[in-house]
């Protein structure tokens, strides 16, 4: 069933109460209750605790649990059946780390087995915020006058394992305006479905 990988190591240097917190996050996720697992938020909660982990080594733990938990939830496993299943991993990962992943499971996993759990997983991203602002570009190295204006958008997205990530751009007016119309033209289509 999981293929833990390279995730093996990193997994190891996690205490137990923050491990399960991670699995706690990622059942909430996947049932939709939160909009998606904050690495760089629970990095520096780590990190302030002692622990050295990077927000990409624990977005990859995050990604591995998130399928483990994504695929018990889709093949409709009891509890008995995704710890079969689980123990196939027991080589590769710490005890301590199978028993937090089938204790979530066995107290939360019961949630997907409705026919609407199971549908409601999220497998693709989901916007979790959007945000724009206007700026204007007065001088560079290059122009000493430039006075261009310049729309800054920043967007936070959950990917579908749930980990959220935060990317931000730049746009030309004539840029943002295309943006727009194409919004706009989603918005139209959306209203006649």
């Amino acid at each position: 069933m999981p293929d833990f990988g390279s995730t093996t190591d990193i997994i190891q240097t996690i205490p137990q109460d923050l491990f399960a917190e991670i699995c706690e996050q990622i059942i909430q996720y996947l049932r939709h209750q939160i909009s998606g697992v904050n690495t760089v938020e629970l990095c520096q909660r780590f990190q302030t605790a002692g622990i050295e982990i990077s927000a990409s080594d624990l977005a990859k733990v995050v990604n591995t649990v998130s399928s483990v938990f994504s695929n018990a939830a889709k093949n409709k496993l009891s509890p008995e059946e995704f710890s079969t299943r689980l123990g196939s991993a027991a080589g590769t990962l710490p005890k301590q780390a199978l028993q937090v992943i089938r204790h979530v499971w066995n107290e939360q996993g019961n949630s997907f087995t409705g026919s609407e759990g199971v549908n409601n997983i999220g497998m693709v991203g989901q916007l979790i915020d959007f945000q724009w602002k206007l700026g204007m570009a007065v001088a560079s190295d290059s122009c000493r006058s430039l006075k261009c204006p310049y729309i800054t958008m920043a967007v936070k997205v959950a990917d579908a394992s749930g980990h959220v990530t935060s990317k931000s751009f730049e746009m030309t007016v004539p840029q943002f305006q295309h943006f727009y119309s194409q919004f706009k033209e989603m918005a139209s289509v959306l209203e006649t479905v």
